[in-house]
């Protein structure tokens, strides 16, 4: 382009980036002789060191118990891992069962129920908690906490306050920077379902690649320094995998929406960094971390060294601002398990529990850790995004040391057409819409 008879080049901003995903990368898979008790243990010896060093500053006049060794009628603390009873969760066994429950399921999204209540076990021995500070609906199976409160003369104990490990330390954000770098955050493209439009994503794709627009659009678009897709990249078509050889057609079917996403994908790989996240539809491992989508599905994106194929969950830094996000099934579980107003407040819950996948191995399938749980939150992000949501939400989270976190909802780009934008500079979030109707 010419501007006053002098030619103008744009030229991309770019970005230092640092991958964080070591701790949800599995070098030497193997399901022998482990067993899911062994990841409840090493999330409760890491949990209770932080919390026993909290329980001075915060209730400094009251003894730390065991299970074991509360006494009826003496306040203290007691530390340990909460259990939730649920009357209409799921069970495997109900399959055998001969008699069978009638009871109908309150809501078909949600389990919970009114006489729901909570369970705190620690090594030496398990409670039933009462009292109306530890609201069931609100809390899940798996977190790890410090209660206040006493043994009653039922054997309960009667909780009085409740201390979670709050948000994790955070790194100093960096001093704000004097100009807009912008990173795109899109999940959900779904392509080859039947909501998906490829007129749409392709609009997405020009926008970014500053095809689509003026002179001001795309002065814009040279900002973006990266792009990061939050699982359910394709819908593959499950019935066809069943075992049988397939014929010519199907073979099409099942891998022309992988393609069809590889040549989307190359345009911008081209331009700007790039990360792909599998999520719950894609053609990646089902239980949590994921693994990264094998790069021979993207044989032209993969041509570029700006194309990154990640974990679920994935951490990441750009320009020292951390990003913590995963493709959803995290709060989707949550969902299904305890209540909260939004998506946000789920979010929430999971950085004040430190804790990324709280309900993971109980009710959301992860990998049989036995000597660590990777999805605690050991240092705060200042970005956290959940993919595959209904709808776009953000909130700005303010921690007790100062913390800022920018929490992030993206919703389903083959549903709303929607994609996020962020910007390094200051942390604010605004949406990309694309439509493509054409009413007469």
């Amino acid at each position: 382009m010419e501007i006053d008879g002098e030619e103008s080049l744009l030229q991309r901003k770019q970005s230092n980036y640092l991958s964080l995903d070591e701790p949800f990368e599995i070098q030497k898979e193997t399901y022998r002789g482990q067993q899911y008790s062994q990841i409840y243990f090493a999330r409760l010896h890491l949990m209770r060191t932080l919390l026993y060093s909290l329980v001075p500053n915060l209730k400094p006049h009251l003894p730390v118990c065991t299970i074991l060794g509360l006494e009826q009628g003496k306040e203290c603390i007691i530390v340990g891992t909460v259990y939730k009873h649920m009357k209409l969760k799921p069970s495997i066994l109900d399959e055998y069962s001969k008699e069978r429950t009638a009871t109908p399921l309150v809501k078909p999204h949600n389990f919970v129920h009114l006489d729901d209540h909570l369970v705190l076990e620690d090594d030496s021995g398990r409670v039933k908690l009462g009292g109306t500070e530890l609201l069931p609906s609100a809390y899940v199976t798996g977190i790890v906490v410090a209660l206040h409160g006493k043994e009653t003369g039922a054997g309960d104990f009667l909780v009085q306050d409740v201390l979670e490990a709050g948000l994790a330390p955070q790194i100093e954000l960096p001093l704000k920077s004097r100009e807009d770098k912008y990173v795109v955050l899109v999940s959900g493209l779904s392509v080859g379902s039947s909501t998906s439009n490829p007129l749409q994503f392709q609009l997405l794709v020009d926008h970014i690649t500053g095809h689509l627009g003026d002179e001001k659009e795309q002065s814009i678009a040279a900002q973006i320094v990266h792009v990061l897709i939050a699982g359910n990249s394709v819908e593959i078509p499950r019935g066809l995998l069943n075992g049988q050889n397939l014929a010519s057609k199907d073979q099409s079917r099942l891998f022309g929406p992988i393609k069809e996403l590889d040549i989307l994908l190359t345009q911008i790989a081209a331009g700007v960094s790039l990360d792909i996240m599998p999520g719950p539809n894609d053609p990646a491992n089902f239980s949590l971390p994921q693994q990264p989508l094998n790069r021979c599905l993207f044989p032209g994106s993969a041509a570029y060294n700006t194309f990154r194929s990640c974990t679920n969950p994935h951490c990441f830094e750009l320009d020292n601002i951390r990003f913590l996000g995963t493709s959803g099934q995290n709060i989707d579980d949550l969902q299904k398990y305890s209540e909260a107003k939004d998506q946000l407040e789920f979010m929430e819950r999971t950085l004040r529990w430190r804790h990324l996948a709280p309900t993971a191995p109980n009710t959301l399938g992860c990998y049989p850790f036995t000597d660590r749980d990777p999805f605690l939150i050991e240092s705060c992000p200042h970005v956290y995004f959940v993919g595959n949501q209904h709808k776009f939400e953000t909130r700005l989270l303010e921690g007790s040391e100062g913390q800022l976190v920018r929490m992030i909802s993206i919703p389903k780009f083959s549903e709303t057409g929607v994609a996020v934008v962020v910007n390094l500079r200051n942390l604010e979030c605004h949406t990309l819409s694309f439509g493509t109707r054409l009413d007469s």
